[in-house]
Order: structure tokens, then sequence, then C-alpha cells
């Protein structure tokens, strides 16, 4: 849907099920990355030089690290995802980098992947580091805590860090089409859990949200063009800042 080359049939043939049933679907992806673009340019803004992208998944056009190398070459990137696939097909495209790290983990288990050593190696905690968890949180049942494990990571956060989130929504989607997208899911490895605006507040609880707070993927601080005209916003997103 990002129009990458870096995918598997398997992508492909689920994509066109979603698109086929939700054709806004594309803007939403789209716009969800041109979230992340615009949340990483600030962060370089404001100084950060270290990011940690948990739930990376398979790399594709327009990565994290590519637009923060832009602005600072010298960034550090550490991604990490649960597929033994993904993070093989990261160390074949990054193998010459140095500034740039992938890692197997599983965001449900913050303990064993904070502690890897790779990830201390890479990354300074007692500096500010840039916490991604996009579009990932929408997979961990409440069973699982979502808040808790989201906790555990901030604890490890020093003060000046920052966590940013995007997480899937039905707060302004028909009840018929999140129907048929949570059928969908349920067809794949994962489920999927929507969540309402004060369920995500939750996870920034004790982080300062950054102006404008909890927004639609595609109405924080948009460019220069101002808010895309969309009929219906299906994630909310934030950066928040730890005092």
């Amino acid at each position: 849907m990002l129009g990458g080359r870096e995918n598997f049939q398997a992508d492909r043939d689920a994509a066109r099920r979603l698109l086929d049933q939700i054709p806004e679907i594309r803007h939403t992806v789209r716009d969800n990355r041109a979230f992340m673009r615009r949340a990483v340019q600030y962060l370089t803004e404001q100084g950060v030089g270290q990011f940690l992208d948990i739930g990376a998944g398979l790399h594709t056009e327009d990565t994290l690290h590519d637009v923060a190398h832009e602005a600072n070459p010298d960034a550090k990137v550490a991604y990490a995802d649960r597929d033994e696939l993904v993070v093989s097909h990261g160390h074949a495209l990054l193998a010459k980098s140095k500034q740039v790290i992938v890692v197997q983990a599983d965001l449900r288990e913050p303990r064993a992947l904070l502690g890897l050593p790779s990830i201390r190696e890479h990354l300074d905690f007692t500096a500010p580091v840039a916490l991604f968890l996009l579009q990932v949180l929408h997979f961990v049942p409440d069973d699982d805590d979502p808040a808790g494990i989201v906790d555990a990571y901030k604890d490890a956060l020093c003060p000046g860090s920052y966590l940013i989130i995007g997480h899937v929504t039905a707060d302004h989607v028909p009840q018929d089409i999140t129907a048929r997208v949570l059928a969908t899911y349920k067809q794949a490895s994962d489920n999927l859990w929507p969540r309402g605006k004060e369920q995500i507040m939750r996870f920034f609880d004790g982080f300062e949200l950054v102006e404008p707070g909890l927004a639609a993927e595609y109405a924080w601080r948009p460019g220069p063009d101002g808010v895309p005209a969309r009929t219906m916003a299906a994630s909310w997103v934030g950066v928040s800042k730890k005092p």
C-alpha cells in the first residue's frame, strides 16, 4: 500500500482483500507513514539522536532511519520485531550500516528486549531516546496488559525521552467497516484490537503530549498543504515527552 517492493505474495493478497472492502485504507496507511516522517523530523529538531522502533515490520521505502539520517547522519536507530523473517531481511538490507541495527524481540517482553546486549551497546539509555510504537499496540489484547507493557518501557527511558504511538481506533469508523476489518484480521496471525481515545491516552500517562496532543494520523502537525480531506480517521497518534 506504500508502493514499496519489500513484500511478499501473502502481503499483497492481504492488501488486496482489505482494499476491496475498504478502499480508504490506502490513505490511512500512507497517512500513518507521513505522520512517522513528521514526528521524526520534529524529534531531530529537538536534538534527539537515538530511536527505538518496536514492531518495525518489513522495511519499505522512506523508513524511520532514512528520515532521521536526512537531518542527522549520526543518528542511531534500533529496530525490533518478533518475526524472524523481518529480522533476517533487515540484516541483509542494513548489513553495511553502523548506525542501524535490527533485533529479534517481542514487544510484550520489555525486560528481555531492553536487556539485549546489542540494544544496550547501540543505544545509551542515560540520554534521550525516542521510542516508537507505531501501529503495533492494537495487536496486543487487553489480557496481555498493553498499558503495563508500555509503562515498563517508559520506566526505562530517561527524562527528555519521547514516546510516539499510533494506534488503530474505531471511534470514527462505521460499524460495518470495523466488522469487515476485524473479520479479515481473524484470518491472519494476529487479531486486531481497536481502542478508543481514552484508552489510548492511558498509554501516555506520566508523559507530556506535544501539541496538538492526540490527533488523527493526518492531522498531527500537517505540512504546508494543510490537513487533507479525509472521510475516515482510523488511528489516533501522539508524540509525548518524559518530564
